[in-house]
């Protein structure tokens, strides 16, 4: 593990991309020119990351064959993205680390498994947990899940990866780790609702912990292990995403609550909140799971302007009561 590649420019790749150039050399794709140009000349991510000054051993190219000579690989680009990424390279067995957060939209897959048809053979880990990427990016302390397959190769990476302010936790549960990150995107829009309405702190720790159930029952129909979901890629997620307008799920959510249009909220490219893509492909497969997950399906009816804030509200607090185990 002396090279590490990381695919994607974004803000979250160039954190990531940064906590490698501490360990050795790092070499960052980008789909950008101008990020590419900015990283090798200036050492700053002024697009998606401004102000933070990166480390010298990162450096950045527009060319995925350069790849080819890494040891392992971050994948950090949209989970709608991944395929197409994977399924262009030519990067053949590989260990993959997924750090891409939600479901595919057409098959409603998880990234790992579309990591496995589009690159069979690879050594498959996900990276997921509360992390902002300003923060990471500046040193400051952070915890993450690393779920692997092969342990071998899941220890190599950790600790390549791993700082004294960037600390992995291994874990075989690689399900669960994503399904933790996909769903607490979808349940911080719900939060930043509350936030943009002014519904009080009340109503927000009421949402997180029925949201964490709705993660929960979700999790455990898709084989997760419930500690997973109880740990850093999970209710540790959600927690710090349903709190803060850092969280690009959080502030979407909370122009809604304020009475934007989510198209317009969408409109800036230069971010993607993760949520909006993954709310429709999780209502999907929780009806086909036959999961009730209420929340989510809010989500959905807010983003795709079929009821009001208030109107999806009301539906919420007309439910039946119930034990709090359900």
């Amino acid at each position: 593990m002396n090279v590490i590649g990381v695919i994607g420019g974004g803000a979250w790749g160039t954190a990531l991309a940064q906590v490698a150039a501490a360990g050795g050399e790092t070499i960052l794709w980008a789909r950008e020119p101008e990020v590419v140009d900015g990283i090798n000349r200036r050492h700053e991510n002024g697009v998606f990351l401004p102000g933070i000054p990166l480390n010298h051993a990162i450096r950045a190219t527009g060319e995925l064959a350069e790849l080819r000579r890494c040891d392992a690989l971050l994948v950090v680009t949209p989970a709608q993205h991944t395929r197409t990424v994977l399924s262009t390279t030519q990067l053949r067995q590989k260990p993959l680390v997924l750090c891409a957060k939600g479901m595919e939209e057409a098959t409603t897959k998880l990234m790992h498994e579309v990591a496995r048809e589009e690159q069979p053979g690879s050594p498959i880990a996900v990276l997921s947990g509360p992390t902002f990427a300003d923060e990471v990016a500046a040193g400051l302390p952070a915890a993450v899940t690393l779920a692997v397959e092969d342990r071998a190769v899941g220890e190599a990476i950790r600790d390549r990866l791993a700082r004294p302010f960037f600390r992995p936790y291994l874990s075989d549960d690689i399900v669960g780790a994503e399904i933790g990150g996909a769903v607490k995107n979808v349940l911080a829009i719900a939060c930043g609702v509350v936030e943009g309405r002014g519904l009080g702190q009340n109503a927000r720790a009421a949402l997180i912990s029925r949201g964490f159930a709705e993660m929960t029952r979700f999790g455990l129909a898709r084989g997760a292990r419930a500690e997973t979901l109880a740990g850093l890629s999970g209710l540790g997620d959600l927690v710090l995403t349903c709190s803060s307008t850092s969280s690009r799920n959080f502030s979407l959510g909370k122009g809604l609550g304020e009475g934007w249009a989510a198209a317009e909220l969408l409109a800036d490219r230069r971010t993607v909140a993760e949520g909006a893509y993954t709310a429709p492909v999780l209502n999907r497969a929780a009806a086909k799971a036959g999961v009730d997950m209420p929340i989510v399906a809010a989500v959905c009816a807010l983003l795709a302007g079929e009821s009001s804030v208030d109107e999806v509200l009301e539906r919420l607090l007309a439910r039946p009561l119930r034990s709090e185990g359900v």
